[in-house]
């Protein structure tokens, strides 16, 4: 299967607050990822783990695409399983006072070789929940 997973969800939220929560790393360890190295510049990469300490899953990423305060492009991947890599985009649409946020993640079925934990339901759920629980409460609060 191909198909992109795609979650949206409106946020009650500007998208100048809403962007710097997606790229001010100081903003994201709140909601999203400790990720320590993270420059919103083209050409940067980005490493972190899952929260816990465990740090079982190194994730990789660089910046392939910005548009400020509409789209944030990257590529996703685990190196320590993998060579190939995934894209993750976020686009931001203004509504009024509000804003809606489309997270895609393509080419997730590079990773069905992976094991369960990279299972396409497993990210489909992940997304839904950093997006439309943690971004959203974050923002919202």
């Amino acid at each position: 299967m191909n198909t992109p997973i795609t979650v949206q969800y409106k946020i009650n939220a500007p998208a100048e607050k809403v962007w710097k929560a997606l790229t001010d790393k100081n903003e994201m360890k709140f909601w999203y990822f400790d990720i320590h190295d993270f420059e919103p510049e083209v050409g940067k990469a980005f490493n972190f783990y899952e929260p816990g300490g465990e740090n079982k899953y190194h994730h990789q990423g660089e910046i392939l695409e910005i548009l400020p305060l509409q789209k944030l492009k990257h590529s996703w991947s685990y190196p320590d399983f993998s060579d190939l890599k995934t894209i993750v985009t976020w686009e931001l649409q203004p509504v009024d006072d509000t804003t809606l946020v489309i997270l895609t993640h393509e080419n997730i079925e590079n990773f069905k070789d992976l094991g369960e934990g990279f299972s396409r339901e497993n990210f489909t759920g992940g997304w839904n929940s950093i997006v439309g629980q943690s971004l959203k409460e974050y923002l919202e609060k």
